[in-house]
């Protein structure tokens, strides 16, 4: 086994892992080695074709598959140079002061967090689409939700060159998405910091970690490693884990170290979510144009967010509930087909957690609160009624039974989605938004690390990633990811001589 030696090592390359390296450039020019470490490949501009299945296998871990320990909820997060900031919508939100305010972390600061998201707002090219830009889709949303008596709001974007091709979830043909893979990193790479791709870490030791390099496989995207495959010992005087609300804890849970806090792998949200369909009339713009430009968020009220949103044929059919005549009846009505993506916003609750099975495979516990499916249910109903109010003609709501709402019964349509039909197992959800594992707080008690990331009782160990949400955001989280990873650096820079040495 090859021995390499670093000062610092960054573990993932996605809003947290990204923010971080384009950060350590004062390090490298001071002489010391910054290595981050991604376990995906570095895709190159040809690979991204567009095709469902195709992409899916590449981008996705487990090809979007991943699923929670009893089947009934998808998590999707994809791995790669840029991680999920790849095959997001690019939609940049700030935070809201009254979630932060409710994490109750000591020395978190939402004026310090809105600060740091404004300069990556103005960094990553935040802004809002003009109106000649937005697709029926979205109008339909904004229309429908109008007069439904729901106050539409326009998503800010981190966008450059959009030509409107609507496959941001398939990584962005043309570039045109500002994430890390854009931005931070080539940054990071420009002041000398060393990436490897296609770099899995197996194992966290002391100051240290065992990473395997895979090959590229014969005929596969993306391109080789820069290292040569093999097992590598690399040694770090200051370990940042930005690997994910999945990668970070499973990391954590299965090193040797000893003594770490007990609310390891707890605290887990998601933002449970359907994908709604209504079926227009005539053909619609749904397929061309950004997918997600608007949303109405009744967060604080109900508990959910709506947001527009464009998922293609394959997508679109597995996260539509049923099977048969009534299911492929949507299907085919693809090009008249208007969508809203409905978001729960759940919280920490007991049990919700990432552990290790007895293989060393990593997995998620989620069951669903009666607070979440009642706003998922809250949800639908509201979709429906922007769908109806759209000029739709009939609508799949997979809590409603039969799932499909004709016309005819808009006016009892709230009557018809209950949360008796919402069946686990029987209705397709998918987790939104991964967050929580290795929350911030006050000490070793009720967190994982401190209000700069820094894991209680190992000053030398740093978690810089959505896994720091001591509860869910209740909004896209990519902007408070980066503006927590940035908080993060902050503190590497100012402990590197005592930490470091030399």
């Amino acid at each position: 086994m090859k021995t390499r030696r670093y000062d610092v090592v960054v573990v993932g390359s996605g809003a947290g892992g990204g923010t971080v390296a384009a950060r350590m450039g004062p390090l490298v020019a001071a002489g010391r080695q910054v290595l981050i470490v991604e376990r995906g490949p570095r895709f190159l501009p040809e690979d991204f074709s567009g095709n469902e299945l195709d992409m899916a296998g590449a981008l996705y871990a487990d090809g979007g598959g991943f699923l929670t320990d009893d089947g009934t909820m998808t998590l999707a997060f994809a791995q790669g140079y840029g991680g999920s900031t790849l095959v997001y919508t690019g939609t940049s939100l700030i935070a809201p002061e009254r979630v932060i305010r409710s994490w109750g972390v000591p020395g978190l600061d939402h004026a310090d967090i809105e600060q740091r998201s404004r300069r990556y707002m103005q960094e990553n090219n935040v802004h809002l689409l003009p109106p000649g830009a937005i697709n029926e889709n979205n109008q339909r949303f904004v229309e429908g939700a109008t007069r439904a008596g729901f106050h539409p709001e326009q998503f800010p974007l981190n966008l450059n060159g959009c030509r409107g091709s609507s496959l941001c979830n398939l990584g962005c043909p043309n570039l045109a998405k500002q994430g890390t893979h854009r931005v931070q990193l080539p940054k990071a790479e420009r002041e000398g910091v060393e990436v490897i791709t296609r770099a899995e870490v197996v194992l966290l030791e002391e100051r240290s970690l065992r990473v395997r390099i895979h090959p590229k496989e014969p005929g596969g995207k993306g391109a080789p490693p820069e290292w040569e495959p093999g097992e590598y010992q690399v040694e770090a005087a200051m370990v940042i884990l930005a690997g994910g609300s999945i990668g970070s804890p499973a990391l954590l849970l299965g090193s040797r170290l000893q003594g770490l806090p007990a609310g390891l792998g707890e605290r887990f949200t998601c933002h449970p979510a359907h994908i709604l369909v209504g079926e227009h009339p005539q053909p619609i713009t749904n397929d061309v144009g950004h997918p997600k430009s608007f949303f109405v968020d009744r967060g604080s009220d109900e508990g959910y967010v709506l947001e527009t949103c464009m998922y293609f044929p394959f997508t679109t059919a597995k996260n539509l509930t049923g099977f048969g005549p009534a299911h492929s009846q949507f299907i085919r009505a693809f090009s008249r087909l208007q969508m809203i993506l409905v978001l729960a916003c759940d919280e920490a609750t007991p049990g919700n957690r990432v552990y290790l099975k007895k293989d060393g495979r990593v997995a998620v516990t989620y069951r669903f609160t009666p607070r979440v499916i009642d706003s998922l249910v809250r949800a639908t109903r509201a979709s429906t009624r922007i769908f109806f109010a759209a000029g739709a003609v009939r609508v799949h709501a997979p809590t409603a039974d039969p799932p499909s709402i004709e016309a005819a019964d808009a006016a009892r349509s709230d009557a018809l989605i209950q949360a008796k039909h919402f069946l686990p197992g029987r209705i397709s959800i998918s987790a939104a938004h991964l967050m929580g594992g290795c929350g911030m707080g006050h000490g070793p008690r009720d967190s994982v690390t401190d209000a700069w990331g820094v894991v209680h009782g190992r000053p030398w160990l740093r978690v810089a990633d959505a896994s720091l949400f001591p509860n869910a955001l209740q909004i896209n989280p990519y902007l408070t990811v980066m503006a927590l990873a940035d908080r993060v650096a902050d503190g590497a820079l100012r402990d590197a001589a005592r930490i470091l040495g030399g």
